[in-house]
C-alpha cells in the first residue's frame, strides 16, 4: 500500500524537476499565532524560501492524508480552523487514518518529510529537555526524531524556555550532529548567546549539505541540527530574556500548568512580559531559518545533479 501523500503542484512540478525543496511546519499556523497573523506570516516564509531559490512545502495533515505543499486556498482554510490537532510521532497515524485535521510539530513534520523525500526543514525552534524533567521526565519528542529521521533540521536553536545543557546533552547522547552556522556558540532561540560550545561550527550552506550527503552514504540514521543564530538586529539578549522567562516559569510552576500545556502558556506569557517583542523576534528567526534552509537544498540538488553528470 502506498503512503497517502498529496503534493501540490509547486512541490510536485519540483520534485519532477530535481529542484530544491524545502519542508515547513504548520503548527506555527494553528498553534503559535493569531488568524490573520499566522496565514500572513506562513506564506512570508514560503515567500523566502522561494526567493532564496527553493519550493516551499508546508506539510499538514487534511482529509485523511498528507499535504506535502499547501495551496493557497488549503493554508487560509488551515489558519482559520478550529479544534486542529497538534500531531507528533505518537499521534500523527492516527491523525491520519481518522480523517482529522492536523498541524505537523517538529518530528512529524520530518516523517512526512523524509516520506515525500525532502532533505531540509526550517522551524523556528526544535523542542528538548524541559527545564526539571529529572523530576517530570518531559523530554520532547523532536529530539529522538533527530537521532532517527535523515532531515537537516534548520532551527534558531532549542526554545529558551526548555533545559539547553540537558538538551544539547541529549542530542550528544543519541549521536545527533549539532552544527552552530557561522559562530562557535549555540544559540539560544530569541539571542544568538547562550553560553554554551557548540559541538561543530559550519560557515557554509555548501559544507551542511555535504554532510547531509556524507551521512546518507555512511548509512547513519537521523539528520541534522543546524543551529542558526537569530539576526542580530532581531535578537532580544541572553540577560534580558532570561528574567522573564525565569517570571514565567514561576508562574507556571504557581498555578500548576503542565505536561502539553507548559510551552504555549510560556510562550504566550513571555509574549505579554516582552510587550510582543518575543513574537517580532520569532518571525524574524523563523524567516532567517527559511533563507539558510534554501541555501542547503540548493546545494544538496546541486551536488546531486552533478553526481548524475558525473560519469561513472
Amino acid at each position: 500500500m502506498t503512503l497517502p501523500l498529496f503534493y501540490s503542484p509547486e512541490v510536485s512540478e519540483a520534485m519532477a524537476a530535481g529542484a530544491p525543496i524545502v519542508a515547513l511546519e504548520s503548527t506555527i499556523i494553528t498553534h503559535g499565532m493569531p488568524w490573520p497573523q499566522n496565514v500572513e506570516t506562513a506564506r512570508a516564509v514560503e515567500a523566502k524560501v522561494r526567493t532564496h531559490g527553493a519550493a516551499p512545502a508546508t506539510i499538514a495533515v487534511m482529509g485523511g492524508r498528507i499535504h506535502i505543499g499547501l495551496s493557497d486556498a488549503a493554508l487560509d482554510a488551515l489558519g482559520r480552523a478550529r479544534n486542529v490537532a497538534k500531531v507528533s510521532r505518537a499521534d500523527l497515524a492516527a491523525c491520519i487514518v481518522s480523517g482529522a485535521t492536523g498541524a505537523t510539530t517538529v518530528a512529524a513534520t520530518m516523517i512526512c518529510a523524509r516520506a515525500g523525500g525532502i532533505d531540509v526543514f526550517a522551524t523556528g525552534g526544535i523542542g528538548g529537555v524541559h527545564r526539571g524533567a529529572e523530576v517530570s521526565f518531559d523530554i520532547s519528542a523532536d529530539l529522538s526524531e533527530l537521532a532517527e529521521t535523515a532531515v537537516t533540521v534548520v532551527a534558531a536553536g532549542a526554545k529558551a524556555i526548555l533545559d539547553l545543557p540537558k538538551t544539547l546533552e541529549h542530542l550528544e547522547t543519541r549521536g545527533v550532529p549539532v552544527i552552530a552556522y557561522g559562530q562557535d556558540e549555540f544559540p539560544a532561540f530569541w539571542s544568538r548567546s547562550s553560553g554554551l560550545l557548540a559541538p561543530l561550527r559550519m560557515d557554509s550552506a555548501a559544507m551542511i549539505a555535504a554532510a547531509h550527503l556524507m551521512r546518507g552514504r555512511l548509512g547513519l540514521p537521523g539528520g541534522q541540527l543546524v543551529a542558526n543564530p537569530i539576526p542580530a538586529l532581531a535578537e532580544i539578549p541572553h540577560d534580558e530574556i532570561d528574567p522573564v522567562i525565569e517570571q514565567a516559569l514561576a508562574e507556571a510552576a504557581a498555578q500548576g500548568i503542565a505536561a502539553k500545556a507548559v510551552t504555549p502558556f510560556l510562550l504566550q506569557r513571555i509574549f505579554q512580559l516582552t510587550a510582543g517583542r518575543s513574537l517580532v523576534a520569532n518571525i524574524a528567526l523563523v524567516l532567517n531559518n527559511a533563507r539558510l534552509a534554501a541555501e542547503i537544498a540548493r546545494e544538496i540538488a546541486a551536488a546531486r545533479q552533478k553526481a548524475q553528470e558525473t560519469p561513472k
